[in-house]
């Protein structure tokens, strides 16, 4: 398994981004790739590789507790890579953390995939577990926000929008965000943030 990987971004989309390594390109499968795009400048992406019958993957992610948590989303029945990016784009690992330990259901069904069933199953199997993976958690995630080059505003809420819907978000919950959203002035990333926050609200 790859511990970690650096590079450069040559290219992102909705779901994924090229790493380009010693002249070897990367797919990488992240919550939110946008917040990787540093127009060429070299970083470093923690990654998880998902291996199944059908199915080999990289994931990346900003930090080793992101990726520890993604692990141990993956652990819960009901919860696959997709689902377990869905809720660490929100990125507020912490919350995620504190509603399971205070079995807070109703947070956690917002996530997109999550069911009461599902949330259920995640407060039985990691209340307790997480602590040690995210510890007291104010800013588990390693964000690159404040590293990212400016970007045309309409671009970047139409980057962040795909990627909503990439997330799993319909046309209707992402509908009540746009008028807000549009509002600000923001990057990708923040504008993604942003809509979580206020979804998850």
């Amino acid at each position: 398994m790859y511990e970690f990987l650096r590079g450069s971004v040559v290219h992102t989309e909705r779901e994924t981004i090229t790493l380009e390594v010693n002249n070897i390109g990367y797919l990488i499968y992240c919550a939110n790739p946008f917040v990787f795009d540093k127009n060429g400048q070299e970083i470093t992406i923690y990654t998880y590789q998902y291996v199944k019958e059908d199915a080999l993957r990289l994931y990346g992610f900003a930090s080793r507790k992101e990726r520890g948590l993604f692990e141990q989303l993956l652990q819960v029945s009901g919860i696959g890579p997709k689902g377990a990016l869905a809720i660490l784009a929100a990125g507020a690992p912490a919350q995620v953390m504190q509603a399971i330990e205070e079995e807070n259901e109703k947070f956690l069904v917002k996530f997109p995939g999550v069911g009461k069933k599902t949330a259920r199953q995640m407060i039985l199997d990691l209340k307790g577990k997480l602590q040690e993976i995210i510890g007291d958690a104010s800013d588990s995630t390693v964000s690159l926000i404040d590293q990212q080059a400016p970007t045309l505003e309409e671009d970047a809420l139409e980057e962040a929008l795909e990627a909503l819907k990439a997330l799993g978000y319909g046309e209707k919950e992402i509908s009540k965000v746009k008028p807000k959203l549009k509002k600000e002035n923001l990057s990708a990333d923040e504008y993604v943030r942003t809509a979580l926050q206020w979804m998850l609200s």
